[in-house]
């Protein structure tokens, strides 16, 4: 059996716990509103479909580039690992 003493400080961390999770999501929204409304200040509307396209355009360049090194460099790994290494 659970003694008193034992349920009241499993009652006091479950409850912290509870308290501690809301204040981190409410102070994360917090974070995450002002940030919105400080690059909706900074960019309008259409500056920011812009920042949106260059990043994928960034990450279709990262997609390539791997792609390029990967099938330069498959002879080379293929033949390591053929060798144990």
């Amino acid at each position: 059996m659970i003694s008193v003493l034992a349920q009241e400080r499993l009652l006091g961390a479950a409850l912290g716990t509870v308290f501690t999770g809301v204040l981190v999501f409410q102070q994360r929204k917090s974070i995450y509103k002002s940030i919105a409304d400080t690059q909706s200040q900074l960019f309008p509307q259409s500056q920011l479909k812009e920042l949106v396209f260059e990043k994928k355009s960034g990450m279709e360049l990262a997609y390539i580039w791997n792609k390029a090194v990967d099938k330069t460099f498959r002879p080379v790994i293929e033949s390591l690992s053929s060798r144990g290494w």
